[in-house]
């Protein structure tokens, strides 16, 4: 379980010091699927990358279960990402000089897995392992990202908008691969997103504005990727 308790969070200084995150408190239950829902400019992006250790809160306190990591050392922070928490972004980050199958062994190293071609059979790229790249779709390289963070067996994955640089048939396709290796791994979701429909996919929405939380609600049906709008 994640639970922010009264973080705040400032950019800037001096005169042009502005507060990004205000007096934000909520908890996401293991093995959710939580949308932080918002316009450009609301705050959601700061307060993923404060809740998954990227960015240190300038108050507040963030617990993984009883563990405080905003008291953290920067040591026990990297031990924190590289065993427990799986990051994709709307950019690949994939490394262009490697193919599929070591962009994946990359990830999967840093948990000894070594049956990580499990997953990207599970993304659909078990016949593109030596491709590159250069020589993928934007989708399939999503789905290498996809891959890449889950080989880590992460308890956590944290998503920034991961279907925006995708067309409507290529984001459906990465959204069902990465709710379908949910269920079957049992790991928690936390995505960022401006796009309300994706919400509709959540077991829990938290929607914010200027730096703040406006709504917290549960959705009683969970859409598939395939049900929602564009």
């Amino acid at each position: 379980m994640i639970e922010a308790k009264e973080i705040n969070k400032f950019y800037g200084k001096g005169e042009s010091r502005f507060q990004v995150l205000k007096n934000i408190t909520l908890t996401i239950r293991d093995g959710d699927f939580t949308v932080i829902l918002g316009a450009s400019g609301s705050g959601k992006s700061t307060l993923l990358n404060t809740l998954s250790s990227l960015e240190h809160p300038d108050s507040g306190n963030i617990f993984y279960d009883k563990t405080d990591i905003t008291k953290l050392s920067e040591s026990d922070l990297t031990k924190l990402r590289r065993d427990d928490i799986g990051f994709i972004f709307q950019q690949y980050y994939l490394l262009p000089n490697m193919n599929v199958d070591k962009n994946v062994k990359m990830g999967a190293a840093l948990a000894k897995n070594k049956d990580y071609r499990t997953i990207i059979d599970a993304v659909g790229l078990s016949g593109k392992l030596r491709k590159y790249p250069g020589e993928l779709s934007g989708g399939e390289q999503q789905r290498v990202s996809v891959a890449r963070a889950l080989a880590k067996n992460p308890k956590v994955l944290f998503l920034d908008e991961p279907t925006g640089a995708l067309d409507e048939e290529t984001g459906r396709q990465v959204l069902d691969y990465i709710c379908t290796l949910q269920k079957k791994y049992g790991f928690t979701i936390v995505m960022v997103t401006h796009n309300v429909n994706i919400a509709e996919m959540a077991d829990t929405v938290i929607k914010m504005n200027s730096g703040k939380i406006s709504e917290i609600y549960s959705n009683e049906i969970r859409k598939t990727a395939y049900e929602i709008g564009w």
